[in-house]
C-alpha cells in the first residue's frame, strides 16, 4: 500500500529521508568533484606562483652574497659583472641538465 499522510505516523520522516538520500546523491556526483578540481587549479596557481618567488628571491640572494663576497678581492663594478657572469653560468648549466632529462631515453 503506498504512503498516505493521514494513515501513516513515520510517512513525515520516511519523505524526509528519501529527499536527503538524494541530495546527498546528487551533491556527491555533481558539487564535490567541481569543488575538488577548484582547489586543485587555485592550490596549484598558488603553489606555482610561490615557487616562482621564491626562485627569483634565491636567484638575487646568490648574486648579492656573491658580491658581497667578491668585494674584498676586486672593486664594487668588477664583482657585480662577476656575480652576474658566476649566477648566469650556474643557471646556464641547470638548464642543459634539465634539456637533457626532458625526454626518456629508448630502451
Amino acid at each position: 500500500m503506498p504512503s498516505n499522510p493521514l494513515t501513516d505516523p513515520h510517512w513525515a520522516q520516511r519523505s524526509v529521508d528519501f529527499i536527503d538520500r538524494i541530495v546527498v546523491f546528487i551533491r556527491a556526483h555533481t558539487t564535490r568533484p567541481l569543488v575538488k578540481s577548484a582547489r586543485v587549479v587555485v592550490f596549484g596557481f598558488l603553489a606555482s606562483l610561490g615557487a616562482v618567488s621564491l626562485f627569483v628571491l634565491v636567484c638575487v640572494a646568490i648574486a648579492r652574497g656573491l658580491q658581497a663576497a667578491l668585494d674584498a678581492v676586486v672593486t664594487h663594478e668588477a664583482s657585480v659583472w662577476i656575480s652576474y657572469f658566476v649566477l648566469s653560468a650556474l643557471l646556464f648549466v641547470a638548464g642543459i641538465v634539465l634539456m637533457k632529462h626532458r625526454h626518456e631515453r629508448d630502451p
